[in-house]
């Protein structure tokens, strides 16, 4: 069985936490508790680039608003 986070012809949606943290996953998986789909059934390629415009700031939202006092 093929890794189905490495399948570059496969479908993916990009997650969110709620510490702003993104994950590339799978469409034919459950998104798991706690995550919320931001965009939905695209390209790896496609997700991967939505991940790299908007996931600015690696650290998580808890450390970010502890920063910012």
């Amino acid at each position: 069985m093929s890794n189905p986070f490495e399948d570059a012809d496969a479908r993916y949606q990009v997650l969110v936490n709620g510490e702003a943290q993104y994950s590339l996953w799978p469409v034919a998986l459950a998104c798991p508790d706690g995550w919320t789909v931001v965009l939905d059934d695209d390209s790896r390629a496609a997700c991967l680039a939505y991940i790299e415009e908007h996931w600015t700031d690696m650290r998580p939202a808890s450390l970010v608003r502890a920063d910012h006092g």
